[in-house]
């Protein structure tokens, strides 16, 4: 199966093609309007839509993921991509006093996937987690070098890229949608 991620992020494509396996994944290369939705889906939805009026002819899928950090009220969230230019550093420093529960935290990822004739199907996945003291780790992107998933001692970009295509929030959301798409055929 073939898709094309309305997105200009490599690095969604490529950790999208890992946990997809036989789905060839492509990125629709534009730039998307602004988000404006107030949920993961609804942005997720907005993209996969702006992609098939540019592209009907194809599978589109639109992704939005975040991070919801307990000690800072579920924040960033939605708004994890925009929240701040140098964004680990900025979440490290509002977690300054911040210990124990405070620093429980979750990935979130919602996929939408249009199809040519516009049948809708979606997944979800979460990874839960906490906030590291520091940041760790050279693979993945995003706040991975900060991100240590639950029952480990690593941060997800210590663990790596590997790792990520078979327990990330995106890889459990690309599995959410396979059953989606396999129960729909």
């Amino acid at each position: 199966m073939r898709a094309l991620l309305a997105s200009s992020n490599p690095h969604k494509a490529e950790e999208l093609a890992r946990s997809l396996p036989g789905w060839e994944i492509g990125l629709l290369g534009v730039e998307l309007p602004p988000e404006t939705g107030s949920s993961y889906y609804e942005n997720a939805r907005a993209k996969a839509e702006f992609g098939h009026t540019l592209r009907g002819d194809e599978w589109i899928l639109g992704e939005d993921s975040g991070i919801e950090v307990a000690g800072l009220g579920g924040r960033p969230g939605i708004h994890s991509a925009r929240w701040a230019a140098e964004a680990v550093e900025a979440l490290l420093a509002e977690l300054r006093e911040v210990d124990g529960e405070g620093r429980r935290a979750r990935y979130v990822c919602e996929l939408v996937c249009l199809s040519p004739e516009g049948s809708e199907l979606r997944g979800s996945g979460t990874l839960e987690g906490r906030i590291a003291e520091e940041p760790r780790g050279s693979e993945g992107f995003g706040y991975d070098p900060i991100f240590v998933p639950e029952g480990e001692t690593q941060t997800v970009a210590e663990l790596g890229n590997a790792w990520k295509a078979e327990h990330s929030h995106r890889a459990r959301a690309a599995r959410a949608l396979v059953a989606a798409v396999a129960a729909a055929s």
